[in-house]
């Protein structure tokens, strides 16, 4: 069946509490773009200011896991924390979210220490990156997306795997079966 460990509400509020105090600047914005969007780790950590349209709220992802490119909508808090990062861009890369050493390495944020440390800090057990990419489709499931909606915001190319997700959504099902009925049947 897969893993499906998401964020509860008094978790949520801890992570990003502990991501906002911690000693990085870019942990924070990077936890609250996963968390909304449910991109993958390589997809966020590799993201490219050229990817990213603030003005209409729109990431492009090139290079997926599924090899599918695809638009990323970003709203809300997301959106806010990405235009307030982008205000502090670096000027000797352009990832969105480089590391201390980009500039000679070229490679993207030191992720793992600071997302330990975040993680630790706010108390959370068994909670692994990963799983903020679970816990956004949990929240859409929640908030009544159809299977084929989730499966489109995380880019899977299938209904197989969000299918783990369908007893979070049972209520809006249970919702529009009635909706129906009550329209056929009066």
């Amino acid at each position: 069946p897969g893993r499906v460990r998401f964020l509860s509400d008094e978790e949520r509020k801890k992570l990003l509490e502990s991501c906002r105090n911690n000693r990085s600047a870019n942990l924070y914005p990077l936890v609250v773009l996963t968390l909304s969007t449910g991109m993958r780790r390589s997809e966020v950590l590799w993201l490219t200011w050229e990817q990213v349209e603030l003005s209409k709220g729109v990431l492009f992802l090139h290079q997926t896991k599924n090899q599918q490119p695809r638009r990323v909508a970003v709203r809300g808090l997301a959106l806010e924390v990405l235009q307030a990062h982008a205000k502090v861009r670096r000027i000797d890369t352009n990832l969105v979210f480089p590391g201390e050493k980009t500039y000679r390495t070229g490679h993207p944020f030191e992720l793992q220490i600071y997302w330990r440390e975040a993680v630790k800090d706010a108390g959370l057990k068994n909670f692994r990156f990963h799983d903020l990419r679970h816990s956004c489709a949990s929240y859409l499931a929640m908030e009544g997306a159809s299977l084929l909606e989730i499966a489109e915001v995380l880019g899977h190319k299938t209904l197989q795997m969000v299918k783990r997700y369908s007893h979070l959504a049972e209520s809006h099902t249970a919702g529009v079966v009635e909706r129906m009925n009550r329209r056929i049947f009066g």
